[in-house]
């Protein structure tokens, strides 16, 4: 889940520069960051931090870290360097045989200075280069490796670097003065539209003029270069405190934005995939996080127009499924990079399924794996915790529905969305009330019930309290006896659910603070629709404000919460 950047320029550049570019990949990891450019090393925990020297480079590479293997220290920072100095490499997956190959790297001499799996990535070259060339010691490290990588090398005496890749993402920017390699397109939109992307068991050998792509046998292929156009949000924030609550007022925008795509430029691909549902026997969506609470609420769409389908946890998806040529497998992802919907997919075209993703970031693995794929237009999440690309894969998974009979006007959803933010004060009211909690309970029935485990979710990796999200059905088979005098149950009823009405009436009779969001009674907040399926998108949106306004009041790290990464590309 880290974020890597290589730069080589015919040009000075700053340092300055340089670190730019890796804040923009700082939602990948923010655990320690790093940068080598041949004479000057830096490694440091923490959030990055842009140096004031104007120290100027024509080549670097740069890292910032979540970690995975060792802990976050200085010396468990990126770039790791050989016993002669002469290899730095940065390094974004998980070296599966490193145990292996660091004994065997240490039995010749080799001195180790981390506890980091990606270190002995350095030393291995450091012994190759001894006998072959960085090109044959390539082809070797393809042929030997076990498990996941993006690398950059850089050898002192080279005026190029080293670039490998397997299942964790990697692409090159080309310009005319220069070639930036990154984990994804974001880090140099600004600079070009130009991409090429890396598949699996390939490595490039890239300097300032020209770049050579070559198979896992050392024999050189033709790339295609891909020109991209990405719509984003401009990500300063502006007048708001945090991101998280700047994405969440900009819902309605990127609504509008979806809404409109869908009808225009997206139109093709989206009829492509109402006929891939219509013709395929077996729909199945897959996702994790929050966007597997999305695909819950698109399961319920499908389910109330007759069309059956289901939906997987990308982590568990070999255990559960079973798929054949009849299938449609429909992976839902923010990043379009996350390694275990990518292992998903890699099963389900073992099994002759047919693909359709829904995903936020164009051109990514997950896309390019696609039959066919909807960009869901939800611009650039700074935050970690989803909020717009939620709301924006779920307005898609309505749209979807709406083709087989769901009676919903989503044209009125922007307007429906601003009612919910012109109530933030409420809900900044009621989350004070309860801030110094330490658990709560978030209930849900038929489409509330993925609300309340998303709300429930939020909460947890946001506001740092434990919240349990739940079928209201489920309350008495074990969960009612942790219900204490003041704890907090949220309530999520629509359309006068009397199941969920009684399930509330239950907690209420044991001591719980109830808070009660409704959208056609009397409640704590009432939510202005009379349609479920807004419902379900609108009371996700009370419960991201209620969790930035909890974590505000617990000043917490709101943007940048602990242990998390934006995009999960390891397993």
């Amino acid at each position: 889940m880290c974020g890597i950047i290589g730069m080589v320029s015919k040009d000075d550049f700053t340092i300055q520069d340089a670190f730019k570019k890796l804040k923009k990949l700082e939602y990948r990891g923010y655990d320690s960051f790093g940068y080598f450019d041949k004479e000057l090393l830096i490694k440091k925990t923490g959030h990055i931090l842009i140096p004031k020297t104007k120290k100027l480079t024509r080549m670097a590479i740069l890292h910032s870290r979540w970690a995975t293997h060792g802990g976050v220290t200085d010396k468990n920072a990126h770039p790791h360097q050989s016993c002669d100095r002469n290899i730095t490499i940065v390094h974004n997956g998980i070296i599966e045989n490193y145990a292996e190959l660091k004994n065997s790297l240490q039995k010749k001499g080799h001195r180790f200075s981390s506890e980091t799996d990606s270190e002995v990535v350095a030393h291995y070259f450091e012994e190759k280069v001894k006998k072959k060339t960085m090109k044959q010691a390539c082809v070797d490290f393809i042929k030997e490796i076990k498990g996941t990588f993006a690398i950059l090398v850089m050898k002192n005496d080279d005026d190029c670097i080293y670039a490998l890749k397997r299942d964790s993402p990697l692409v090159i920017g080309p310009s005319k003065r220069s070639n930036i390699l990154a984990s994804d397109i974001y880090a140099f939109s600004d600079l070009t539209d130009k991409a090429v992307f890396f598949d699996n068991d390939e490595f490039a050998v890239v300097d300032s003029e020209k770049y050579t792509f070559y198979n896992e046998l050392g024999k050189p292929i033709k790339k295609t270069v891909q020109r991209f156009r990405w719509e984003q949000e401009e990500s300063l924030k502006k007048k708001f405190k945090h991101y998280m609550i700047k994405e969440i007022m900009e819902e309605p925008i990127v609504v509008k934005r979806l809404l409109f795509s869908l009808k225009t430029e997206q139109k093709d691909n989206f009829e492509r995939l109402i006929r891939l549902i219509k013709k395929q026997e077996k729909i199945v969506f897959v996702a994790a996080g929050t966007s597997y609470h999305a695909s819950l609420l698109g399961v319920y769409y499908l389910h109330k127009c007759g069309v059956e389908a289901q939906a997987l946890i990308a982590s568990e998806f070999e255990n559960f499924a079973f798929l054949d040529e009849k299938s449609l497998v429909i992976p839902i992802s923010q990043s379009g990079e996350t390694m275990d919907l990518i292992e998903a997919l890699k099963y389900a075209k073992e099994h002759k399924a047919k693909i359709a993703s829904v995903v936020n970031v164009p051109y990514s693995t997950i896309q390019r794996m696609s039959d066919v794929s909807l960009n869901i237009m939800a611009g650039q999440e700074i935050c970690v915790a989803a909020t717009k690309s939620f709301v924006n894969q779920v307005t898609i998974l309505l749209s979807i529905a709406k083709e087989f009979g769901f009676k919903v006007n989503l044209d009125t959803l922007p307007t429906r969305i601003e009612s919910v933010l012109g109530q933030k004060n409420k809900i900044k009211k009621i989350a004070k009330s309860i801030s110094k909690k330490n658990d709560m309970y978030v209930l849900g029935r038929g489409l509330s019930y993925p609300v309340a485990r998303e709300v429930a979710l939020k909460i947890k990796e946001i506001s740092y309290i434990h919240a349990e999200g739940m079928m209201g059905g489920e309350l008495k088979h074990g969960t009612i006896a942790l219900i204490e005098k003041g704890t907090p149950v949220i309530s999520l009823i629509s359309n006068k659910d009397h199941d969920m009405l009684s399930n509330t009436k239950e907690v209420e009779a044991r001591g719980a603070k109830i808070i009660m969001i409704t959208n056609s009674m009397p409640g704590d907040i009432r939510l202005q629709t009379s349609n479920d399926g807004k419902f379900g998108i609108l009371a996700t949106i009370f419960g991201q404000l209620l969790t930035y306004y909890i974590a505000l009041e617990r000043k917490l790290p709101i943007d940048k919460p602990r242990n998390l990464a934006k995009s999960v590309t390891v397993k």
